[in-house]
Order: structure tokens, then C-alpha cells, then sequence
């Protein structure tokens, strides 16, 4: 468990740091996002400090609260805490109850800029179904990409059977989910900016014809599913072991296909369910062009950065998991 708990820590850094990103590349989404739907954000902060706690607590000596007890604290983060943060990704594609109002910021004492339009400030967006089925895919993909990693890294052969056990059916609730949501997606309703007055208006099947006016991106997505199913199938029926790299590569490129989907080609990424003309999109939230040249300047960095987990992740990797 000392190896899982350091790598979740690395993930853990890993998504401060694209909060800081986004905070600077994207201010006004973060602070209409963490700002208005901010239980939604502080329910999911609270799984994952209890995450971390459980980590580092389970078996410490006089631990008053038994080891069984963090045990559960695991579960129900790896349960709901994924789950939440699907349903927030969600958004990206659902939209919330927020209203802009950028000259707000002249008002001397309260300059703000975005409201929440009920008092449940994000718990609303958790009833969503799309965003409910975007959360459970999320939940069965980290459930098969953990069992995938305790086949490659255990060296006790119980562990991996009850691994290998397990994943058949994690793998095929995975993909049965992520072709639902597929489904749904490209069903859904857009929200299309025209470019030269920023007007938004809604588009039927915005999402397949983004895919369609943008083949690179369908081609990202295709390569990614493709990579995950190959892994799988490796795993399934080939009896291969050490095909985690590959499903993982394939959950990157998929998510970074739907992604993208959700705000190029002129699509508010994040849309205002009660006024369309709040929505947010690529141009209008941005921050200013200086901050966005140091971002990019920084941004060289990545590559360094990149190498350096990796290389975090092959010396954690060196030691295998116990129990």
C-alpha cells in the first residue's frame, strides 16, 4: 500500500498543478466553476483528502480508528470520489446554472463576475444522467486500470489471480458504459459561438459534427478506444500481464479526443443552462494575451516534466506490490 500511496500522491500533485494551469490559462472558468459549483468541488476535495489521510494512516501504530476503517475511506474515495469527478468533467459537455456578467467587475466592494443561479451551487449536476453515466465510466476505468497495474507490478500469485478474476467483468462494464456514453454524447445538443458578434446559439448533434469537421480529432479517439480494447483483449484472452502501458495510453488519447471535442470548432465548452450567452468559451475566458505568452513559454517545460514522472513512476515500479 506505501506504493500506491506514493504514486497516488504524484497523481495527486499532478492534478494541483493543471488546477494552477487552468486558474491562469482559464481564470473565468475557474472561478465560475470552483466559485459557483463549489460544493460539488468541496465533496470531491473531501474524498480525496481522506484518500491521502487513509494512505498515510492505515497502518500506522496506535492507530485509534483501525486499519479497516481507512480501508473504507479507500473504497468510498475510489468509488465516489472518481465518481464526482466524472460528474464535474460532465459539465463540460452539460453546462450549469451560472450567469457572466463582466461588467460587474467596475462595482466597487463586489466586483463579481459569475453567479450560481440556485442554492445548490453544483449538487444539482450530480442528477444528470449524462454526467452520472460519465462518472461511472470514469469508475470502471481506474477499477480495470488498477487491476491491470497489480497483474503487472505483484509478484504473489494469489493477488493476481483475484486480479485477474475480477477484471472480465470491470473491462466489459467498462466498455459497455464508454459506448453508452458515446451514444449519448452524440446526441446531445451543442452550443455553437459564431465567431465574429459571439453570439450562442444551440446546435443538435453538435459533438458528432465536430468530430466530422475535425477528423483529426475522431482519429484520436479511434486510436485511443483501439489501443484500450487491444490491451484488454491482450489481457482477456492471451493471458498477457503487462499490458497496463497500453490501456492507460489508450484512456489518454480517448479522453483527450472528447476533450477537445467539447471546445474547439467554435463550441462553448462550458454552457449556461439559463442564459446561453454566459456561456464560456475558448476566446472569452481565456486569460490575457501576456499571461497566455508566459504560459506558453512555461509550457517548454512539459517535456522535462514528463520525463521526470516517468522516471518517478519506473523506480516506484522496481519494487513490486505486497499486499
Amino acid at each position: 500500500m506505501g506504493l500506491l500511496g506514493h504514486k497516488w500522491a504524484l497523481t495527486y500533485t499532478t492534478l494541483v498543478l493543471f488546477g494552477g494551469a487552468m486558474f491562469a490559462a482559464f481564470p473565468l472558468y475557474y472561478s465560475t466553476s470552483f466559485g459557483g459549483a463549489y460544493w460539488l468541488w468541496i465533496v470531491i476535495l473531501f474524498f480525496f483528502i481522506t484518500q491521502a489521510v487513509s494512505y498515510e494512516y492505515r497502518t500506522e501504530p496506535a492507530n485509534f480508528l483501525g486499519q479497516k476503517t481507512y480501508d473504507c475511506f479507500l473504497f468510498l474515495n475510489g468509488l465516489f470520489g472518481v465518481l464526482f469527478l466524472g460528474v464535474a468533467v460532465g459539465m463540460f459537455f452539460t453546462g450549469g446554472a451560472f450567469t457572466v456578467e463582466k461588467m460587474n467587475m467596475a462595482q466597487i466592494g463586489q466586483p463579481v463576475i459569475s453567479s450560481w443561479t440556485n442554492d445548490w451551487h453544483g449538487l444539482e449536476v450530480i442528477l444528470n444522467p449524462f454526467n452520472l453515466l460519465l462518472g461511472a465510466v470514469l469508475v470502471f476505468l481506474t477499477r480495470t486500470l488498477g487491476l491491470l497495474y497489480v497483474m503487472q507490478q505483484s509478484e504473489q500469485e494469489e493477488l493476481r489471480k483475484r486480479a485477474k478474476g475480477m477484471l472480465l467483468s470491470s473491462s466489459i462494464l467498462f466498455v459497455l458504459l464508454f459506448v453508452g456514453l458515446l451514444v449519448y454524447l452524440y446526441t446531445l445538443t451543442g452550443y455553437a459561438v459564431e465567431p465574429a458578434t459571439g453570439m450562442v446559439t444551440p446546435v443538435a448533434h453538435k459533438y458528432v459534427l465536430n468530430m466530422l469537421e475535425m477528423p483529426w480529432i475522431g482519429a484520436l479517439l479511434l486510436a485511443g478506444v483501439l489501443l484500450a480494447l487491444a490491451g484488454l483483449a491482450a489481457a482477456l484472452f492471451y493471458k498477457r500481464d503487462k499490458v497496463f502501458w497500453w490501456v492507460s495510453a489508450g484512456a489518454v488519447l480517448a479522453v483527450w479526443g472528447l476533450l477537445l471535442s467539447a471546445g474547439l470548432n467554435n463550441t462553448a465548452y462550458f454552457a449556461s443552462t439559463v442564459n446561453p450567452q454566459s456561456s464560456l468559451t475558448l476566446s472569452n475566458s481565456s486569460s490575457s494575451e501576456y499571461t497566455l505568452t508566459v504560459m506558453a513559454v512555461v509550457s517548454l517545460l512539459i517535456p522535462f516534466v514528463i520525463a521526470y514522472i516517468a522516471y518517478v513512476w519506473r523506480a516506484l515500479d522496481r519494487k513490486p506490490i505486497e499486499q
